[in-house]
């Protein structure tokens, strides 16, 4: 006999911590007729904040929009802010580059074979250099140059592409461009960031170049949610990759752009499966 489909989805939320949380969940899914696949919880004792993650699986068929509905008594008993989606439901992504093409062509390779459960929609530059790239994936590319009197102009014709492609995360892969504070606000946790990050960290020109006079022995990458405070946006992922005295300049590059491949594929995966919580200015990550 053929075994049923059964729809899944995945439930993340927020609130002050108090006892009952787990219990009034559970036992909205036991009545609804859902069965917890996964289940992933954490308590902040400096914040009072609790977080969770369910995943489940309808055992009658039913909707999402029956699910929140139905739901929302519980949230607003523990004024949870919460959230439900089918599991299946992949985000549309729009990817921003500039000129460094590793972390989009890692991304676009990732998604192509299915590694990164995500739809993306788009590619924008301020440059051409990645048009190529970007069409043999059939994957549209919009070229947004930007100079300092165009950049206000620019940046609202982003928001209009968000808009129209209703982009769910937007992603900059190595885009070389600060975002405005009215940007980073009207996409607030929305947009994932990646850059590196040395231990010790080196800012301004050349940072692999610094690091290697310096003799650094780590390198690393963090990939971040973008706000208005550049490159201090609550941290998703980071990896880093240690490194000998005999690593030329152009090698600790090569390995510089490896880890930030890494960090910033996790960060879109876990993001686009829901495993990333705001917590302030961290994150409650459940991967």
């Amino acid at each position: 006999m053929e075994e049923t489909v059964r729809s899944q989805y995945v439930l993340t939320l927020s609130c002050p911590d108090k006892q009952g949380i787990v219990h009034a969940v559970s036992s909205y899914l036991f009545m609804t007729g859902c069965n917890i696949i996964d289940s992933q919880q954490f308590g902040d004792g400096g914040t009072g904040l609790f977080f969770m993650r369910v995943h489940f699986s309808a055992e009658q068929p039913v909707t999402a929009e029956k699910l929140r509905a139905s739901f929302a008594a519980v949230g607003a008993s523990f004024r949870m802010e919460w959230q439900i989606h089918e599991s299946a439901e992949r985000m549309r992504v729009l990817l921003m580059v500039s000129k460094f093409g590793h972390c989009l062509n890692d991304l676009l390779f990732r998604t192509r074979i299915g590694a990164l459960p995500v739809e993306i929609a788009g590619v924008v530059s301020n440059h051409t250099d990645f048009r190529e790239l970007t069409e043999s994936y059939g994957i549209p590319f919009h070229h947004l140059p930007v100079t300092k009197d165009t950049k206000a102009d620019a940046e609202q014709r982003l928001l209009d592409l968000v808009a129209e492609q209703r982009i769910d995360l937007v992603v900059l892969a190595r885009y070389m461009q600060v975002l405005s504070d009215d940007l980073c606000k009207a996409l607030s946790g929305r947009v994932i960031n990646i850059h590196h990050s040395f231990l010790p960290s080196f800012k301004g020109a050349k940072p692999y170049h610094q690091a290697h006079a310096r003799g650094v022995k780590l390198i690393g990458a963090t990939a971040h949610y973008v706000t208005a405070d550049l490159d201090e946006g609550p941290i998703i992922e980071q990896e880093v990759a240690r490194v000998t005295h005999d690593v030329t300049p152009e090698q600790l590059v090569a390995l510089g752009r490896d880890v930030e491949c890494q960090a910033l594929a996790r960060a879109v995966k876990w993001h686009s499966e829901r495993r990333v919580l705001l917590n302030g200015t961290r994150t409650v990550v459940f991967a």
